[in-house]
């Protein structure tokens, strides 16, 4: 389970035509903090902002593409070497792999899925 603190905004913030601050809304943001921002055909994309370490777990129909905005992220997979992410790269992670991310300073990602997916997996 997500730490209970973890703010998590399913709703979509801006529809079609509408302009996305993403550095106003992450800069604004406390840790632990998730919205959708827009959904784009049966996806959507989300800004999450994060420091510490969020739970293992998987998503079993979605792919997950993580990418930094601001801070570091590490994503760690089940098996696998963890990847240390910067601002301005991403990494995509397939569904049905055991994974989690964690952030040893403020981080700010988009996370762009299906808009089905459960952030705290399933």
């Amino acid at each position: 389970m997500a730490s209970p603190d973890y703010k998590m905004n399913m709703d979509v913030k801006f529809d079609f035509l509408q302009l996305v601050d993403v550095d106003k809304l992450q800069k604004a943001a406390t840790p632990w903090f998730n919205q959708t921002l827009v959904k784009v055909n049966d996806c959507v994309v989300r800004l999450g902002v994060i420091e510490g370490e969020f739970h293992w777990h998987k998503h079993d129909n979605e792919d997950e593409f993580f990418y930094v905005v601001d801070g570091e992220l590490w994503i760690d997979v089940e098996g696998k070497e963890s990847v240390l992410l910067k601002p301005q790269q991403g990494y995509n992670v397939p569904r049905g792999i055991v994974h989690r991310t964690r952030a040893p300073k403020r981080t700010a990602m988009l996370m762009i899925e299906k808009s089905s997916v459960k952030p705290t997996g399933d």
